[in-house]
């Protein structure tokens, strides 16, 4: 039975709308320290360093907030498939696309996130998928579209890097939305959102660091600066602060609305490259920015998403 239309939430909402958008900027500065990561430490292990320190702060932010430690054994299983989809196979998939192709072409593709989170969203949880939704959706993959082509065409990478960079960033989108709909199963709503987090956190490092030791061997740390000071960054600023503001809007509004953040995403990385590394605006990054905003613009009007 579907709920009346007064009981929805709109993505216009002020306690939505601002964690939404805090969520998008900060995710979106990610991207350029990200790309600072990919150096002569292999990415298996940045991944690593950066969820051992996002899974201690979160336990910290648990016990400061006086939540539980304890899951239960049902719990513990859900922690760990999160951790695995999302702390592990995301992110690992991701650092090792940018290998191969740019930081601002993973951005865009992953913008493309909102596609399968509505899909599972409407197969698992029932949330149906309206017209200001589908709206808005196809005038911002226009606007991905004239994004990805601008950045592949300014791409130094091969073509047969490009298909394997976005291979990769394909397997990121489909491991996220697949911890994305998890989140926001009725079951796991019993959670506190911040101990299944610490607890997916810290499955997803421990992954991480076995993972990295077979496939790469043993851990390599750079002392540089700039990278040391990206991991804290990325752990705290960019994961223990943003995903309990993701994951919350995740159960309030549903899978496929909250990851219309992927499509701001890619902006505010190419504003601030504009800012700190002379990114030269062009027609069709310009239309497509627009575009992708437009299109959000659309799908803000939509309230949350139905459960049949």
């Amino acid at each position: 039975m579907t709920p009346p239309d007064s009981g929805e939430t709109s993505l216009l909402t002020p306690r939505i709308l601002l964690p939404f958008l805090l969520v998008s900027l900060i995710w979106g500065s990610t991207w350029l320290v990200i790309k600072d990561q990919i150096s002569d430490v292999p990415p298996s292990w940045s991944v690593s360093y950066r969820f051992m320190i996002a899974a201690a702060a979160m336990f910290v932010l648990v016990g400061f907030k006086r939540l539980p430690f304890r899951l239960g054994m049902k719990g513990q299983f859900w922690a760990i498939l999160i951790g695995i989809a999302q702390f592990s196979f995301n992110f690992n998939f991701v650092y090792n696309a940018e290998l191969y192709i740019t930081s601002g072409l993973v951005a865009v593709l992953f913008a493309l996130l909102m596609v399968p989170n509505a899909i599972l969203g409407r197969i698992f949880l029932g949330q149906r998928i309206n017209v200001a939704f589908l709206a808005g959706s196809a005038i911002a993959a226009v606007g991905i579209a004239l994004l990805f082509w601008h950045e592949y065409k300014s791409s130094p990478a091969t073509l047969a890097d490009v298909i394997l960079g976005v291979a990769l960033t394909v397997g990121g989108i489909l491991s996220a939305s697949v911890a994305n709909v998890m989140q926001a199963l009725p079951r796991l709503k019993s959670y506190p959102i911040l101990t299944l987090l610490a607890w997916a956190m810290f499955w997803g490092a421990a992954i991480n660091i076995l993972l990295s030791w077979i496939t790469v061997g043993p851990p390599v740390i750079e002392m540089r600066a700039a990278y040391l000071g990206g991991i804290v960054y990325l752990a705290i600023v960019g994961s223990v602060i943003t995903f309990p503001l993701y994951f919350a809007l995740l159960r309030e509004i549903g899978a496929g609305k909250a990851a219309y953040s992927s499509v701001l995403v890619p902006v505010v990385a190419m504003i601030l490259s504009t800012l700190f590394e002379g990114y030269v605006w062009t027609v069709l990054p310009a239309a497509g920015a627009l575009l992708a905003m437009a299109g959000l613009l659309v799908a803000l009007r939509a309230r949350k998403p139905k459960v049949d």
